[in-house]
């Protein structure tokens, strides 16, 4: 089965910003996602299959792409990665 497993990078919610973080969290991104109570999972493909309207998510998901990612987890615990945006909840989407 391990020829079958798609990369997935988890990585902090704060990268969002609060617009896209609401978005998620009502599961009406403009790509696909799976929301949960800490976040969700958002398919990038390989290649990317779509470029998001979401300015924030579409970089994160240039970046993706690049390093061969796939899957995005987004996640309250997950860590910050260096070189991407992090939002604060009064940042403005």
């Amino acid at each position: 089965m391990l020829q079958l497993a798609e990369p997935l990078a988890a990585l902090s919610i704060t990268h969002l910003t609060p617009s896209t973080r609401q978005k998620l969290a009502a599961d009406d991104l403009s790509v696909n996602a799976y929301p949960n109570e800490f976040g969700g999972f958002i398919y990038v493909g390989a290649p990317r299959y779509n470029v998001p309207a979401e300015a924030d998510l579409a970089t994160i998901f240039e970046v993706a792409e690049t390093a061969g990612i796939v899957w995005l987890k987004f996640d309250s615990d997950a860590a910050i990665v260096d070189g991407l945006p992090v939002f604060d909840e009064e940042d403005a989407g």
